[in-house]
């Protein structure tokens, strides 16, 4: 069984946000996501469902339209095929658990990709 914490694992990058695998298999991705103040995984909609727990910090979790400001403790889950993003807030590093089942494709990736490259949120 793979066992870790956040305070082990803890890597942040100054160019985009970092995430440390925890467990992956065909039906479930587990990561540990580490956000400096502002940085963030862009809007994308791949078909899996995700569970994002938030360890510490402050930030936005998008959910299609809606943004839900989240804290230490909180908890969003947003369904497959929903637009979805986080964000750290501008003054705040943020610590997350990212579940996601089933494992996003690479191709659902892209406009991840796409979006660190131009430096935008909401592509």
């Amino acid at each position: 069984m793979p066992a870790t914490d956040f305070d082990t694992e803890r890597t942040y990058e100054e160019e985009r946000f970092s995430t440390v695998p925890v467990f992956r298999s065909d039906r479930m991705k587990v990561v540990l996501g580490y956000f400096e103040p502002g940085q963030f995984i862009p809007v994308h909609a791949p078909g899996s469902d995700v569970a994002i727990c938030v360890r510490s910090g402050r930030g936005v979790v998008r959910e299609g339209d809606a943004e839900h400001d989240v804290e230490p403790g909180d908890v969003v889950v947003v369904p497959a095929d929903v637009a979805r993003g986080v964000r750290a807030a501008d003054e705040d590093r943020l610590e997350a658990l990212l579940v996601t089942a089933p494992p996003p494709t690479d191709e659902e990736h892209e406009p991840v990709r796409e979006g660190l490259q131009r430096d935008v949120f909401d592509p």
